[in-house]
């Protein structure tokens, strides 16, 4: 039996090995193995339990089962020719170990419910996995942020739009920016790990099973919350996998933002960083050159993790019910996501962990007297001038500082609205002392946001725990 198909019943004539090449999928399914097997011992004590098969035999393909878990784990374990998937080696190694109790394992099972089943189970812990590095991220950056300061001798640099300097920040409500971003990835994957915490086991091929099956009972053996409510949309449902891309992408968008700023900030251009020599790579030509090639990969992979999601999107968009062949192409764009995003955040925890930050630097590119611009409309806006011909009167000031190469504030010194004591509002770091409004980037509300991020943390942190999927 083993060089032919499980399936070789049906048909007079052995498969064509081009058929065999172009449709098999263990090649990369392999890492199924340990859930395909959990789903198994679960389906085989709900045989057990509904009386479909006796509990000695029962124990009987367990233990078989777990022959199998051990030639896996050892790499022990030999594939054949008629291998198509992990699924259908696992049985048929069973088989082989267990004789015709083995040939008992599918009674009740499709591959399409044993599939979908083994690809949920994955996915929670793996999603569980991405989130727990996600937030090992954020608690770098959070680090980061505190070592800078949020009181008012905090670092602080431009803040900007547009790429063009604009306002003074600190530091760390930068780096907090980006943890309130990937906090809300986090959560997205925590809820799309509830939403996919639903047992496919009992669905069948499509139709559910004549025999007396448990669903619930084997929902509860595998962990899951519940189980299907329609065996149709079990066997064909890969709204998860979508979600799950979705949200690796996101997170992969959020990397590539992250990255593309330390690429500028470790410029010689720009020099507000410095790079750890284990967190960088020379050039093969130029030996003076130390680049940021982690910044500038997760800049580049964003594109490869959106790719996944599209790609598999195109493949579902024309899916009639129910299970159809197109399925097995789910696979490999979300294993390739968690894999290269798992790496990436990984990575750059350690890049921006281990990096050195040029506070002077910072500090003399946000002391330009211009990024006080705004502070001068303000202080006018303060003394009853309406926004719009505050700002006005301002950038005329402005315009002519930098026309005549004149220094912004001997003009405003010099100006009749303005005057001498609006000179001391450009004055270095008296920007960002300003900043006074809730979730603002003044000492003020960080002190206030320095709690909240902390506070904000320890809840995701519960809620990755209590998903309760080691890895």
């Amino acid at each position: 039996m083993t060089d032919q198909p499980l399936w070789h019943g049906r048909f007079e004539a052995s498969p064509a090995d081009s058929l065999l090449k172009f449709t098999e999928s263990l090649s990369f399914d392999k890492q199924l193995w340990r859930d395909d097997i959990v789903g198994s011992i679960a389906h085989v004590r709900g045989l057990a339990q509904a009386e479909i098969i006796t509990l000695a035999e029962s124990e009987i393909i367990i233990l078989a089962l777990n022959t199998v878990a051990t030639e896996m784990s050892s790499g022990k374990f030999e594939f054949v020719a008629s291998d198509e998937d992990i699924h259908t080696a696992i049985e048929r190694r069973v088989t082989q170990i267990a004789g015709d109790t083995g040939a008992k394992l599918h009674t009740g099972r499709s591959r399409n419910d044993q599939v979908a089943t083994a690809l949920r189970l994955w996915c929670k812990r793996e999603l569980a996995h991405v989130a727990k590095l996600t937030l090992d991220l954020c608690d770098v950056l959070s680090t980061r942020a505190a070592e800078s300061g949020w009181g008012a001798d905090g670092v602080y640099l431009p803040g900007y739009t547009h790429m063009q300097r604009a306002q003074p920040v600190l530091l760390a409500h930068h780096f907090a920016a980006h943890v309130w971003a990937m906090m809300r990835d986090v959560d997205r994957l925590t809820q799309t790990i509830e939403r996919l915490d639903v047992s496919p086991l009992g669905a069948g091929a499509l139709a559910g099973s004549s025999l007396p099956l448990d669903a619930d009972f084997v929902a509860r053996e595998l962990g899951f919350s519940r189980r299907f409510n329609n065996s149709l949309d079990a066997v064909s449902d890969r709204d998860f996998v979508a979600e799950a891309l979705f949200d690796i992408a996101l997170i992969g968008v959020h990397l590539s933002r992250l990255g593309e700023e330390w690429v500028l900030w470790t410029t010689q251009e720009f020099g507000f960083a410095i790079l750890d020599d284990a967190y960088s790579t020379g050039s093969s030509m130029l030996p003076q050159k130390k680049n940021a090639d982690i910044a500038e990969l997760a800049r580049g992979k964003s594109g490869r993790l959106i790719g996944n999601l599209t790609g598999l999107l195109a493949t579902l968009k024309a899916m009639p019910l129910s299970y159809n062949r197109d399925l097995q192409e789910d696979k490999e764009p979300l294993f390739d996501s968690v894999n290269q995003v798992s790496l990436a955040l990984q990575a750059l925890a350690g890049m921006i962990a281990t990096a050195k930050i040029n506070a002077p630097a910072m500090k003399d590119a946000a002391d330009s007297e211009l990024l006080g611009a705004t502070d001068l409309a303000e202080w006018l806006v303060a003394r009853g001038t309406p926004f719009r011909e505050a700002h006005a009167h301002v950038g005329a000031l402005v315009s002519k500082s930098i026309r005549d190469s004149v220094k912004l504030s001997q003009l405003v010194a010099a100006d009749k609205k303005l005057g001498p004591d609006a000179v001391s509002l450009l004055n270095p770091g008296v920007g960002v002392a300003r900043r006074i409004t809730k979730g603002g980037s003044g000492p003020v509300p960080g002190v206030a946001q320095s709690a909240e991020l902390s506070a904000a943390l320890t809840v995701m942190r519960t809620r990755i725990a209590a998903l309760n999927n080691t890895r």
